[in-house]
């Protein structure tokens, strides 16, 4: 029987998304000796992505939150943690702050937050309502960290979280599983629509309102207008609630053959070995992890401005940085992109070493697993534990 300390996480929903594939590497490459892991959704879980959790004994838990103000989701999860006496509640983004101190009541010792983004209708933080509930709730934490440094200096100046409070974790990327393509694969994903002519700019994610596809349409519309002799192609790889919308935008703007938004896939890397350049267009960010996907894949990234993606993509280096909501810089930096291969090339290459020397999976579970290590060390010599910071 394993022994070892519980963590549970705490999500808003397990499905597909950059903050959920990362949270599920981490369990799957973390010791089990170290620590055990359960997955508590204020929703509900999707069963397809559930699957991609290799590791044995992850219990998945659903609290079925409603829209709105909801109390007695706070009295289920004390409940929950009641019976499943975790050592660590690991909280993630502004939808599960709220109950940091639901677990202090069901005297869970550790208790952390985690900033991985912020939400589309305040992409800069500045909603007075959602930053009282955060610093109203810093003191339930033992530690509230963020995944890019834009993010900890926003927690530490607008948050007010005291400094040995504060963290900065950065995402890590599976190097040996997203590489570049060799010269002559053929290899396509299931369902490809494109021709090995065709040029074909790309992006991974979640179909919602922050990710700002509608810029990244109106850029390729413009870009193929101002090129109409370029095999220009456009993929959107992802599920969300603005999907349906994109593919109508696309539509109206006479562009269903020349786009594709085939929904939630399971073989991205496969996917990002058949673009030519990765594109995001969010008005906000944490630490873009398909963005490191994509430069770990050997490709140049065409992003926004904003959040942790100027620390990600090096401007002129590993690809182009434009304003953010603006469809004719990025236009712009596309063609630089399709006018030029040899430059494609040489600032893909670039990406996937910055990729290998600074954003290792290795080295992201190693820094989550010395953060819990550290807090129930703590916890441990405070409350005159011997055996495990769960006691």
């Amino acid at each position: 029987m394993n022994d070892a300390p519980l963590i549970v996480h705490l999500i808003y929903r397990l499905d597909f998304g950059g903050l959920e594939s990362l949270l599920v590497e981490r369990i799957n490459r973390m010791p089990a000796s170290a620590y055990r892991h359960a997955i508590v959704c204020l929703t509900d879980s999707n069963p397809a992505f559930a699957r991609k959790i290799t590791r044995a004994g992850v219990a998945i838990h659903a609290l079925h939150k409603q829209p709105g103000q909801s109390p007695g989701t706070h009295v289920a999860l004390w409940r929950l943690l009641r019976e499943l006496r975790p050592a660590v509640l690991h909280s993630y983004n502004l939808s599960a702050v709220e109950y940091g101190p639901a677990a202090l009541l069901a005297s869970v010792p550790v208790r952390i937050n985690g900033a991985h983004g912020r939400d589309h209708d305040d992409p800069h933080g500045t909603n007075r309502k959602h930053n009282a509930l955060r610093r109203l709730m810093v003191p339930f934490y033992d530690c509230c960290y963020a995944n890019s440094a834009a993010m900890e200096q926003w927690n530490r100046d607008v948050i007010r979280v005291p400094p040995y409070k504060s963290r900065m974790l950065a995402n890590g990327i599976d190097a040996e599983r997203f590489h570049p393509g060799l010269p002559d694969e053929t290899v396509r994903p299931d369902g490809w629509p494109f021709d090995p002519a065709h040029f074909v700019i790309g992006t991974v994610g979640r179909v919602q309102a922050v990710k700002d596809h509608a810029t990244l349409l109106a850029a390729f519309a413009l870009l193929r207008e101002r090129r109409p002799e370029l095999p220009l192609r456009l993929a959107i790889v992802g599920d969300g609630p603005l999907l349906e919308s994109m593919r109508a935008k696309a539509a109206s703007l006479g562009l269903q053959d020349a786009v594709w938004l085939p929904g939630a896939r399971t073989d991205i890397a496969q996917v990002l070995r058949n673009l030519h350049v990765f594109a995001m267009s969010s008005i906000a960010e944490g630490t873009p992890g398909s963005a490191l996907e994509a430069m770990a894949s050997g490709l140049p990234v065409v992003g926004t401005r904003v959040g942790g993606i100027p620390e990600v993509v090096d401007d002129g280096v590993t690809g182009l940085l434009v304003p953010p909501s603006d469809p004719g810089a990025m236009a712009a930096a596309f063609e630089r992109y399709a006018g030029s291969p040899e430059l494609a090339a040489r600032h893909g290459a670039a990406g996937r070493e910055r990729v290998l020397h600074k954003y290792s999976m290795t080295a992201m579970v190693a820094a989550y697993q010395g953060m819990y290590d550290s807090l129930c060390e703590r916890k441990i010599k405070t409350r005159g534990a011997v055996t495990s910071c769960a006691e």
